[in-house]
């Protein structure tokens, strides 16, 4: 995970537009779930975001993942993240 911090921090692993989208993902899901559901891409309007355990995963899935897009393109000022993909960080 150290490559992966360095690679936000420098802002070398995606386009500033991209990084908007991952940012805003981040802060409309609030720190309860930094450590638990990273978003790790951002394309054609679909956001993939990893998360570390199978609880979390259904949880996100079942319960937060609308709220948390639509907090996101608020942020944003429009309707940007069209979809959200959730993937078992293995």
């Amino acid at each position: 995970n150290a490559i992966r911090l360095f690679l936000e921090e420098s802002g070398l692993h995606r386009a500033r537009g991209d990084e908007r989208a991952l940012r805003a993902w981040s802060e409309a899901a609030g720190s309860a779930w930094k450590e638990l559901a990273f978003p790790v891409s951002f394309r054609g309007g679909q956001l993939t975001v990893e998360v570390g355990s199978s609880v979390a995963l259904a949880e996100l899935k079942g319960f937060h993942a609308e709220t948390f897009r639509t907090r996101a393109n608020a942020a944003l000022g429009e309707t940007q993240i069209r979809k959200v993909v959730f993937k078992l960080n293995s």
